[in-house]
C-alpha cells in the first residue's frame, strides 16, 4: 500500500490522463465510427471509396506508427496542437475504424424493407439512415463497440511514450525514486481494470437497456 499512499497524486493525475484520453478519444471514435458506416452504405460512389479506404488504410496500420504520423507529421502542414489532442486524433481516428465495421455488420442485420419503407414515404438517404437503419444497428452492435471502447482505453497507454500523462507513464517517475517496480505495475493494473469495468458497466446496461433481445 505504500507505493500508492505515498504515490498517490501520481496515480490520480495518471489515472485521470487515461479517463480524459478515452473519453475524448472515444466520442470522437464513435462520431466518426457512425459517419464512415454511412459512408460505406451510401448510394454514392465516392463516399463508399472514401469509407473504403478510410477503414481499411487505419484497421491495417500499428497505432504506434500512427502516433508517429500524427504528431510528427501533422505539424509539416502547419498543425501544431498540444500533444494530448494528438494523441486523441491519433486514438480517435484508429478505433473509429473498428466501430465503422461494426456498425456497418449492424446495418446488414437491419431488413431491407425497413430502407424501403422510408423511402416509399419520401425520406432522403440521409433521413433513412439516420432515423431508421442506425438506430436499429447500433442496438444489435452494442456489445461489440463496448469491447472496442475498452481496447481503447488500453491502447491509450502508447500515449505515454509522446510526453502525454496517462496511467502507464507513472511507473517511470516512480521507477526512478527507488519504489518496487512490481507493486507500482499492480497499481496501474488496479487503475486500468477500473477504467475497464467501469466502460463494460456501462455497456451491460445499454444492452439490455436498449440491445436487441435474441
Amino acid at each position: 500500500m505504500d507505493v500508492l499512499t505515498e504515490n498517490f497524486s501520481a496515480y490520480a493525475e495518471g489515472f485521470l490522463g487515461t479517463v480524459e484520453l478515452t473519453v475524448y478519444a472515444g466520442v470522437l471514435a464513435l462520431v466518426l465510427g457512425f459517419l464512415m458506416a454511412g459512408f460505406r452504405v451510401a448510394p454514392v460512389g465516392s463516399l463508399r471509396v472514401f469509407g473504403t479506404v478510410w477503414v481499411t488504410l487505419l484497421r491495417n496500420t500499428p497505432l504506434t506508427l500512427l502516433f508517429f504520423a500524427v504528431i510528427l507529421g501533422l505539424p509539416r502542414f502547419g498543425v501544431v496542437l498540444p500533444f494530448k489532442l494528438f494523441a486523441v486524433l491519433a486514438l480517435g481516428c484508429y478505433t473509429s475504424a473498428f466501430i465503422c465495421e461494426a456498425l456497418r455488420s449492424g446495418i446488414n442485420t437491419v431488413p431491407l424493407g425497413q430502407g424501403e419503407a422510408a423511402r416509399s414515404l419520401g425520406m432522403t438517404f440521409t433521413q433513412t439512415l439516420g432515423t431508421v437503419v442506425l438506430p436499429q444497428a447500433f442496438r444489435s452492435v452494442i456489445p461489440p463497440i463496448g469491447s472496442t471502447l475498452i481496447a481503447l482505453a488500453k491502447n491509450s497507454a502508447i500515449a505515454g511514450a509522446f510526453s502525454v500523462t496517462e496511467l502507464l507513464g507513472t511507473y517511470k517517475t516512480l521507477s526512478e525514486l527507488g519504489f518496487n517496480i512490481i507493486w507500482t505495475f499492480v497499481w496501474i493494473a488496479v487503475g486500468y481494470l477500473i477504467i475497464t469495468l467501469a466502460i463494460s458497466a456501462l455497456f451491460h446496461y445499454l444492452e439490455k437497456r436498449y440491445g436487441v433481445a435474441r
